[in-house]
């Protein structure tokens, strides 16, 4: 996480704007009398508030500007391979534009399944170099073009099996 470390002063005059583009994609979506947890949450632009929103991060610069900019979300330094959080705990699990960099993709898609109760949200670059494994591990899940990102969701049903 050197890289995001490093520009993490002007991560948002970067990024805002695009990941703001985005939300209005997942924003409708979203039931924010649920939890939420943001995987890859960066400065918490994409953390979208709910009842119980989390984020988390793997770059310890990004979640101190995460902190300090939404004191009223819990923000924790941790990657997406290995969640500390039991089954089922968040109603909504999102990630934007995160995904390329995991450094396990099917570890952490595992991972988002797991703590997923209703709906999964995953955006990934469509220049990315690994949009191509990311579409087949997320060959189940609907997709939309949204820009410059292609957006996954899976919505889970009661019965459904993770």
């Amino acid at each position: 996480m050197g890289y995001y470390n490093s520009i993490s002063e002007g991560y948002n005059e970067l990024h805002k704007e695009e990941q703001l583009n985005k939300l209005k994609f997942i924003i409708p979506r979203i039931n924010k009398s649920k939890s939420l947890l943001d995987i890859g949450c960066g400065t918490g632009i994409s953390t979208i508030k709910t009842i119980n929103s989390v984020g988390i991060d793997p770059s310890k610069e990004l979640i101190k500007i995460a902190k300090s900019s939404y004191p009223k979300i819990k923000f924790l330094v941790r990657e997406a391979e290995s969640l500390p959080f039991k089954n089922k705990s968040f109603y909504t699990v999102i990630s934007v534009t995160a995904i390329q960099n995991f450094k396990d993709i099917k570890k952490a898609i595992k991972e988002i399944e797991r703590v997923a109760q209703k709906l999964i949200i995953i955006t990934c670059l469509k220049k990315s170099k690994k949009l191509n494994k990311v579409s087949k591990i997320l060959k189940d899940y609907k997709q939309k073009d949204i820009g410059i990102d292609i957006m996954f969701v899976k919505e889970i049903k009661s019965n459904q099996q993770n």
